[in-house]
C-alpha cells in the first residue's frame, strides 16, 4: 500500500483508512494481526517535506514468552513522523544523528510505503517480554507442563553439588 504524495496539494490533509489483516500482514513477523487495522493521520506538507501525525489501532496476537500460549494485545499507537525526499539522505553524507532524526524517514518516487509505517508502529508497541498475564507461571523446565493450567510432579530444581559445602556452612550458622 502506497501513499501517493504527488496528489497532496494542500498544506494539511487528513487521511483515514481501515485495512483488513491479510492486506497488512507479512511473513516472519513476531505477531499476527487479528483485527482490522485503523490508520488515521494528518499530513502536513512543506514543499517536498511531509509530516504525518496520527495513530494506528488494531489487535495483535503474540506468544507469551513464559508459557508460549497465544494471547491478544490491543494496539493504539500514536505517531509523529517526518518524511524527506530520498535525495536528501544521499546528499548529506556522514552526520551525527540528532534525536529528531529518529523520527525522520525518507521517501522516493513520491510514495510512502504505508505497510512499512504500520509494521514499524506495531513493533514499537510490542513489549520487551510479551506475557499473557502478569502472574504467568510459565512452563516446567523439566517436563514442559504449563504451570498456569496444572501443577507438575517434578522433583525440585537441581542443586549444584559444588555449593553443598556452603549450604552446610549456612545451616550450622542458623
Amino acid at each position: 500500500m502506497q501513499l501517493d504524495l504527488s496528489k497532496i496539494r494542500q498544506p494539511q490533509t487528513h487521511f483515514e483508512r481501515t485495512f483488513e489483516p491479510p492486506d497488512v500482514a507479512m511473513r516472519d513477523d513476531a505477531y499476527r494481526i487479528v483485527a482490522p487495522v485503523r490508520l488515521a493521520f494528518d499530513i502536513h506538507k512543506d514543499k517536498d517535506k511531509f509530516r504525518l501525525v496520527g495513530r494506528v489501532a488494531t489487535e495483535l496476537e503474540l506468544s507469551c514468552s513464559r508459557c508460549l500460549e497465544p494471547f491478544s494485545m490491543r494496539v493504539d499507537q500514536p505517531f509523529d513522523l517526518r518524511y524527506h525526499p530520498q535525495s536528501e539522505a544521499s546528499a548529506e553524507g556522514e552526520n551525527e544523528i540528532a534525536e529528531e532524526d529518529l523520527e525522520t524517514s525518507f521517501y522516493r518516487d513520491e510514495q510512502i510505503d504505508l505497510n512499512e509505517l504500520l509494521r514499524e508502529q506495531f513493533y514499537l508497541s510490542l513489549p520487551m517480554k510479551p506475557l499473557c498475564r502478569e502472574d504467568c507461571k510459565g512452563l516446567c523446565s523439566q517436563c514442559g507442563t504449563n504451570l498456569n493450567n496444572e501443577p507438575c510432579d517434578c522433583a525440585p530444581a537441581w542443586e549444584d553439588p559444588r555449593l553443598a559445602a556452603l549450604k552446610q556452612f549456612k545451616s550450622r550458622e542458623s
